[in-house]
């Protein structure tokens, strides 16, 4: 199976377990703020310095992401860049001690809100069934929102046609 094939399968994968508009709605709030908590705790985090400049994880992960999306799904991997680049230029501006009660609360708050979510699916978070799960909800909801705006139905077929397989 190419790299291409398996994104498709996992993205059918999360789109199987968030079918209720309720939990997708939750879930439009709740992984972006997952992954701004994330992103601010993994920032302090350096990997190297460059001269003057620190590799953290967060850019290490976020460059992966960006990579993973690009390659795979083009348009999806254009629109993430954009919004993780205005993501991060947030995470630069959190205050030194706000860092970790931002990171904590907001990463707390975020998965209260996606069980939340998936209380009105009636069905467990695809997470639990499959780990790289949480890679892939980032990407799904910004093909959600491609599809609300009328724009890559040939990505929405395909999912939908794989979609069935998941379902319980």
């Amino acid at each position: 199976m190419s790299l291409r094939e398996w994104v498709f399968e996992q993205l059918a994968m999360y789109a199987a377990h968030h079918r209720d508009g309720r939990n997708r709605a939750t879930h439009h709030v709740g992984v972006p703020l997952i992954v701004f908590a994330l992103l601010v705790g993994f920032d302090q985090l350096k990997i190297i310095s460059i001269g003057p400049a620190d590799v953290t994880v967060a850019q290490v992960l976020l460059s992966a992401l960006m990579a993973l999306y690009l390659l795979t799904i083009p348009l999806i991997g254009v629109m993430a860049c954009l919004f993780y680049a205005a993501l991060y230029a947030v995470v630069l501006r959190v205050p030194a001690d706000m860092i970790w009660p931002v990171a904590v609360g907001g990463f707390v708050l975020g998965w209260i809100i996606q069980f939340v979510g998936h209380a009105f699916e009636g069905r467990r978070p695809a997470l639990f069934v499959n780990l790289t799960q949480v890679f892939m909800a980032p990407a799904f909801l910004l093909a959600e929102m491609l599809f609300a705006a009328g724009v890559g139905r040939k990505l929405a077929g395909e999912l939908g046609l794989r979609t069935g397989k998941y379902a319980e």
